[in-house]
């Protein structure tokens, strides 16, 4: 009897623990919850190892993602697997088998918040492995150096790098890649990256070579709004809280963690920053980017004082190649046709829906993917063992997207 009921205790803390009222349009939610409720027990975990000066909160949270997740590489039926690397950049690269001929390709950044995952993870191999196969396409994906030990522009740098050697005539030959058949692609921290080199590359007129495409995943892109509509509506939405988001732009700046609060309040962004000029404030001005349907009933907050000089701090805050979103527009106007994958449950969906509007306005071929079911990080959790409903029409359709267009 004992044992029976203290199974039913810990049973019921279990549940407790576990359920998270969520918005009823989310896809499957108790799939949501599990996967929350797993990955809460890394960041606490994380958190208190930091606190008692263990180690590093990311080094707890890459150490448990590597003894889970990381894979070696591995060739199957369809595609040669390898690790190699671009221009000293640590990369895994995914050949299709068969007869030798021109074949699209596609480098590719992962997310993880610029501090967390690797391309040798099991999901990112495994999308990669897809992509190859189902696209008869070369993907190569990238390894970029991740904070604390790394920090803004390096992660940066790293995918700039990557992404010239990609573009050579040297590797387009050893590989046998179309040159006018390529993509630049990423999701959330990668996506930024991804439109960061876009946006670089197209302007180089010293480029024999330029990116077909830009396929961007629920893309971060800006760090001067922390109130946005879906900042707003989602902060409480997993799997990225919205202090999980500024906490990654903080670690990704190099800049002290104590500055958390004051990104959450948007005083970083008052309007007493002089360095935040009004043609900065248009670039991510969401009332006039916005949908109304997005916008919803939701308003700005600008604070008219408040904490004076943390741009002068945090200059990466105002700098394009860290936040593509404040890029003028004749910059935006040279990067390839686009396309922009965004989820309703998502803090970052409306930096994904007003990149795509300023793209456009800027005369840019743009496919606005949306996903009325979607959270973030979906894509990565179409296969087992969570196998997402939205994950897999999400995955299916960005290759379907890539196939039409590269």
């Amino acid at each position: 009897m004992r044992l029976r009921l203290a199974g039913a205790v810990l049973l019921a803390a279990a549940a407790y623990y576990v359920y998270l009222p969520l918005p009823s349009g989310v896809s499957e939610p108790w799939k949501l919850m599990l996967l929350d409720a797993l990955f809460r027990s890394f960041m606490q975990a994380s958190d208190v190892a930091h606190t008692l000066g263990v180690c590093h909160r990311v080094h707890l949270l890459n150490r448990v993602v590597s003894w889970v997740e990381v894979i070696e590489a591995c060739s199957c039926s369809a595609v040669n697997v390898t690790d190699s690397t671009l221009g000293g950049v640590p990369t895994r690269v995914f050949q299709p088998k068969g007869e030798s001929r021109l074949r699209r390709g596609v480098i590719y950044f992962h997310g993880g918040g610029w501090a967390l995952a690797s391309g040798r993870m099991r999901s990112y191999d495994l999308l990669c492995r897809k992509m190859a196969a189902d696209l008869d396409a070369v993907i190569m994906s990238v390894d970029y150096r991740l904070a604390p030990e790394a920090v803004f522009p390096d992660q940066y740098y790293d995918a700039l790098v990557a992404s010239r050697v990609f573009l050579s005539d040297e590797l387009m030959q050893q590989y046998g890649i179309d040159p006018k058949r390529v993509c630049v692609s990423g999701d959330s921290a990668g996506g930024n990256l991804a439109a960061a080199v876009a946006q670089e590359l197209s302007s180089d007129s010293s480029l024999k070579v330029k990116f077909k495409a830009q396929a961007l995943i629920y893309p971060v892109l800006q760090a001067l709004d922390f109130y946005t509509p879906s900042y707003q509506q989602n902060q409480a939405v997993p799997i990225l809280y919205r202090p999980y988001m500024a906490r990654f732009w903080l670690q990704y700046l190099g800049a002290d963690s104590a500055l958390e609060p004051l990104l959450l309040a948007n005083n970083h962004s008052s309007l007493d920053q002089p360095a935040i000029s009004t043609t900065i404030r248009s670039k991510l001005n969401w009332t006039g980017l916005l949908a109304a349907e997005h916008k919803k009933d939701f308003k700005p907050v600008v604070k008219k004082k408040g904490s004076p000089g943390v741009v002068d701090k945090v200059p990466g805050l105002i700098d394009v190649r860290a936040a593509p979103l404040l890029a003028e527009q004749g910059v935006l106007g040279k990067t390839p046709k686009a396309y922009v994958m965004t989820c309703e449950f998502d803090v970052l969906r409306d930096d994904g829906l007003m990149y795509g509007r300023r793209l456009r306005d800027a005369g840019v071929e743009v496919t606005s993917d949306h996903y009325e079911d979607g959270f973030h990080g979906c894509m990565v959790f179409a296969n087992l063992p969570m196998m997402s409903s939205v994950g897999q029409r999400s995955m299916k359709n960005y290759i379907h997207w890539l196939d039409q267009n590269l």
